[in-house]
């Protein structure tokens, strides 16, 4: 049996078991109705656990301890609204972001689109990538370069296991996932986080000076990755496809329990970070952790060479899955915008080969992954708002077109994660906050 037999055939089985879950029939009982179900908005869900997040949320913890908590429950809560708009764009649409983008704007702004969505596209992978090569260095000493291949290689890898269908790669990544999650609990319990400090944190809204504000600011405005709304409607828009009404919506309830399920132990990774920064380097007065090296390097004298072991775990695991998925949202939006047929393996090797050459020329890790997070700011407004214009229209949405409230929501949120991605490009290029 080829590999397109082999896909379809596990594709059918799971559209089967969904259609018998959706009409109320089906053996299935209980949770176990939601399986058929999960998997697209993990794949998602990856974006919100990357190395980008690991420096910043390990960042905001050893500065300001718990104070910040808050911040990264209310981008999460911001992050759950925006990727259950992409899923739901891909199910009563049909389409991809991209594609939808490609049919309803004029040519020049598409064309405009693809560029900047590209750029994007290739400074995740950057980031990512850095990611991975930085966790191959700390666990094994592989210099950066080579880390960079190892990295390139196992993505291709990761990635071929698209030819089965998408519950190999659903299993994969939420595989990781896991493997992220059970890192961040040995973590943050083998930190003695203040419980009673961290409850208070995360429902308190407070700062502490300017500094504060410029780091909320960033761990909210970079909150939503342009290149994983454009991917989230792409995996829901052929995963199960039904028509009837009544079916749709009931298809879209579950795509919530899904986003919500993800994204909620996103954010609890997230909070994990933060907790076991602000209990370790905060707490020992260490509040200039600023990158992942000296991250690694600090927690084994503070908790024992196990804990640096299983951050370097922790980082390497993010950095494999998140370089997957980046490559795989550049390889969406490509065949989305331009609509020819390209294959795979160049429209891979176009997102992972700048993230390769900055490896190869050594540039500084740290420094390099917050000027991709720069360029990402620059691309959020080409997905968030034609993600909310295009939810918010009976044509493309019909029964699923967004209440006159869920556009209203997200209208202000998308406003709010664009302007504060422009005042963090503002910051970077004409302020000065002490860190450069």
């Amino acid at each position: 049996m080829s590999d397109e037999n082999v896909r379809t055939a596990a594709d059918a089985a799971t559209q089967a078991t969904a259609e018998q879950v959706l009409s109320g029939g089906g053996e299935r009982r209980g949770p176990r109705r939601l399986l058929p179900f999960l998997g697209p908005a993990f794949i998602a869900s990856i974006a919100y656990m990357d190395p980008g997040n690991f420096a910043t949320n390990i960042s905001g913890g050893a500065q300001f301890g718990y104070t910040l908590l808050w911040v990264v429950l209310a981008s999460n809560l911001m992050a759950m609204l925006i990727q259950t708009l992409s899923a739901k764009l891909g199910i009563a649409s049909g389409r991809n972001l991209a594609e939808l983008c490609r049919e309803h704007f004029p040519r020049p702004l598409t064309w405009l689109m693809w560029v900047v969505m590209e750029i994007v596209a290739m400074a995740t992978d950057l980031a990512e990538f850095l990611g991975a090569a930085v966790g191959f260095y700390l666990l094994f000493g592989i210099p950066l370069w080579l880390s960079g291949l190892l990295t390139a290689a196992f993505t291709f890898l990761l990635l071929g296991l698209e030819r089965r269908g998408f519950r190999p790669l659903e299993a994969a990544i939420t595989a990781f996932v896991g493997v992220i999650a059970v890192c961040y609990l040995i973590e943050t319990l083998l930190g003695h986080p203040d419980w009673k400090a961290a409850a208070l944190g995360a429902v308190v809204p407070q700062f502490r000076g300017t500094e504060s504000i410029l780091l909320a600011t960033g761990i909210l405005g970079a909150t939503v990755m342009p290149h994983v709304i454009f991917l989230h409607s792409s995996l829901t828009q052929n995963r199960i496809v039904v028509r009837e009404p009544s079916l749709l919506k009931r298809l879209f309830r579950y795509q919530i329990a899904d986003v919500t399920l993800a994204m909620g132990l996103a954010g609890l990774i997230n909070m994990a970070m933060l907790m076991m920064a602000a209990a370790t380097f905060h707490k020992a007065g260490l509040t200039d952790v600023g990158s992942l090296e000296s991250a690694y390097k600090t927690l084994e004298p503070l908790l024992g060479k196990a804990a640096g072991v299983i951050f370097a775990v922790s980082l390497l695991a993010s950095g494999l899955s998140s370089s997957s998925v980046g490559t795989l949202a550049g390889q969406v939006i490509m065949q989305g915008f331009l609509r020819r047929h390209i294959p795979v393996w160049v429209r891979r090797l176009v997102t992972i080969l700048p993230s390769l050459v900055v490896i190869w020329l050594g540039l500084d890790p740290t420094r390099t992954l917050v000027i991709s997070q720069v360029v990402l700011s620059f691309g959020l407004p080409f997905a968030v708002i034609p993600l909310v214009w295009f939810t918010r229209r009976r044509e493309v949405m019909g029964v699923l077109v967004n209440r006159p409230l869920t556009t209203l929501v997200a209208v202000i949120i998308a406003a709010l994660i664009v302007a504060l991605n422009l005042y963090l490009v503002a910051q970077f290029f004409f302020g000065s906050t002490g860190h450069g």
